[in-house]
């Protein structure tokens, strides 16, 4: 690049007005679908045993309009003991993005790596006082690196090639 040059990111809008560069914004987050469970109760507050709590994530993506995307993470816990059942919740954590030039192959990306991770620390809250609220201590989610995983999604799809520099 020459001297005078300027870097691609600090490229001038066009003469018409038009803005080129990628815009994103969150427009929205809400709780979309919700449900705690406490079917022992008032016997699970006597069982002698810790349960086993299992929790799995999942997440979907739609396209509402022209650059407005919605990322929703789903979060599925269920707490067992050998009694039964301690508790189960369930939550569908929704996102609403404005993306406006950005580029087809970032889209994916970003909808199912960097929106997850912007929705999760609010997404962990209602879960953690939830639990709390149902009479449980409060269930802290370990943080997620959720671009990592997509990213590791890829390669075990052999949808990503191989990183630079590996034959």
């Amino acid at each position: 690049m020459a001297e005078n040059e300027a870097p691609d990111f600090l490229t001038v809008p066009s003469a018409n007005g038009e803005d080129s560069q990628p815009q994103v914004g969150m427009l929205a987050q809400y709780t979309k679908d919700f449900s705690f469970e406490n079917p022992n109760a008032p016997a699970v507050y006597n069982w002698p045993n810790q349960p086993q709590i299992d929790v799995q994530f999942n997440i979907g993506t739609q396209t509402v309009a022209d650059d407005i995307h919605e990322t929703a993470l789903k979060i599925d816990i269920t707490a067992q003991a050998p009694e039964g059942v301690a508790f189960k919740l369930e939550l569908l954590y929704g996102g609403l993005f404005a993306l406006k030039n950005v580029p087809a192959d970032a889209l994916q990306p970003f909808l199912l790596g960097e929106a997850p991770r912007l929705l999760f620390p609010f997404a962990r809250r209602v879960v953690a006082d939830a639990i709390r609220d149902g009479g449980f201590p409060p269930l802290m989610l370990d943080p997620i690196d959720f671009n990592a995983l997509y990213f590791s999604q890829l390669q075990q799809n052999g949808l990503m090639g191989e990183p630079a520099g590996q034959a």
